[in-house]
C-alpha cells in the first residue's frame, strides 16, 4: 500500500533529483547555481554534499557550452541533466538542443540517442521584466525530436522528472517557480513511460472543456472552484502535463461530451499551445456542433512589463478566466 506524505513541489523536485542521483550513477547534473542553497529555489539543496561536486556541477554562466557538453556526455552513455534557472537565456543554447539534441536519433536511424534533459526554469513577476519572465514553451514544444514536459502537480513534478531523465529520447522538462510553495499529499515514486504519458482530467464535468498547463492549470482550477460555489453547471479540467508530443485524445473526449472549449495558455497567442490545442480540435470536431466558439485565455502580444501595476494586468489569473467562464456558461 501506497503511503502518501506532504510535500511541496520544490520537494518533490529535489526528491526527484534524489531518486535518479542515487539509482543511477550515470546520471549527473550541469548547470548554474547548483551549489547555492537558494538559486534554484532549494530544489537542488545540499545535493553537491550528498552527491559529490563531480555530478553536481556548478558552472560559469556559459548556457551553449554546458548545454553541448551534456549533449555529447549523453552519446557517450551518460544521462545528464542541464539546468537553466531563467528560460529566457537557455536561447544561447538553441543549437545544441534544437540542431543536436533534437536531430540525432533520426539522422543516425536511431542507433544513437542522446539521453539529455534539459531542465528550464519559468521566472515571472517582481518586475523583472521583458528579458527575465517569458515562458518560451510553445517554442520547443514546436520542435521534433525534443519530448516537452511541464508538470502541474506536485506528485507529477517528482515523476515526470525521473521518467524523463530516464527515457532515451532528449526532453525540455520545464518547471515555474511559481508553483515551488504548492503541497500536496504524494504517493510512492510511481515509475512512468513518458512515452506512453498524456493529458490528465482533475476535476470532471459536462458543461465545459477547460485545457492547460503548469501554472496555468491552478489558476484555471481556482476559476473552476469560485464559479462552481455558485452554479451547478460543472466544468471538466484537463492538465496538459507532455505538450509534445501532444496526444488529443483525452481532449476530444471531453470536447465532444462538453461542446464547448477554453485553453488557458502562460504564453503568447501566435502560434502558441492554445492555438495549436484549438485547432487540433476544430480539425477534429465540426466546429458546428460547439455551442460556443473556442477560447484561447493568454498573454498579450507585447513582452513582460517591468511595473508591477502593468504585471497585474498582463498575468493571467483566476477572475480573467471566471469571466470567460461565465460568458460561456451563462451568456453574461
Amino acid at each position: 500500500m501506497n503511503k502518501l506524505s506532504k510535500i511541496s513541489y520544490c520537494k518533490a523536485l529535489l526528491n526527484g533529483f534524489e531518486y535518479l542521483l542515487e539509482n543511477h550513477k550515470e546520471v549527473f547534473v550541469i548547470g548554474q547555481g547548483l551549489w547555492s542553497p537558494w538559486y534554484v529555489g532549494n530544489s537542488m539543496k545540499d545535493l553537491d554534499k550528498k552527491y559529490g561536486k563531480s555530478r553536481i556541477i556548478d558552472t560559469p554562466i556559459s548556457e551553449n557550452a554546458v548545454t553541448g557538453a551534456a549533449v555529447g556526455a549523453s552519446l557517450c552513455g551518460s544521462k545528464p541533466i542541464v539546468v537553466h534557472p531563467r528560460m529566457d537565456f537557455m536561447l544561447y543554447a538553441m543549437d545544441p538542443i534544437i540542431n543536436q539534441a533534437a536531430k540525432w536519433s533520426y539522422m543516425f536511424g536511431g542507433k544513437s540517442n542522446p539521453q539529455v534533459t534539459i531542465r528550464s526554469i519559468i521566472n515571472r513577476g517582481g518586475e523583472q521584466g521583458a528579458q527575465h519572465s517569458q515562458s518560451l514553451h510553445s517554442l520547443f514544444a514546436h520542435i521534433p525530436g525534443l519530448r516537452v514536459v511541464m508538470p502541474y502537480s506536485v506528485q507529477d513534478a517528482r515523476d515526470l522528472l525521473i521518467a524523463s531523465v530516464l527515457n532515451k529520447d532528449p526532453v525540455v522538462f520545464i518547471d515555474d517557480r511559481w508553483l515551488y510553495e504548492d503541497e500536496a499529499l504524494v504517493s510512492d515514486i510511481q515509475l512512468l513511460d513518458l512515452s506512453k504519458e498524456k493529458p490528465k482530467t482533475i476535476i470532471h464535468g459536462n458543461d465545459l472543456t477547460i485545457v492547460s498547463s503548469s501554472y496555468s492549470t491552478k489558476i484555471a482550477k481556482k476559476a473552476i472552484k469560485l464559479f462552481q460555489t455558485k452554479n451547478d453547471k460543472t466544468i471538466e479540467l484537463i492538465d496538459m502535463r507532455v505538450i509534445n508530443p501532444i496526444d488529443t485524445s483525452v481532449i476530444i473526449n471531453s470536447v465532444k461530451k462538453t461542446r464547448r472549449l477554453i485553453v488557458v495558455d502562460g504564453g503568447w497567442k501566435n502560434c502558441g499551445l492554445g492555438s495549436s490545442i484549438i485547432s487540433s480540435v476544430c480539425e477534429k470536431i465540426d466546429p458546428c456542433l460547439m455551442k460556443v466558439s473556442p477560447t484561447n485565455i493568454s498573454l498579450e502580444s507585447t513582452p513582460a512589463p517591468a511595473s508591477n501595476i502593468l504585471e497585474k494586468v498582463y498575468y493571467k489569473n483566476e477572475m480573467d478566466i471566471l469571466k470567460v467562464i461565465e460568458r460561456n456558461l451563462l451568456n453574461l
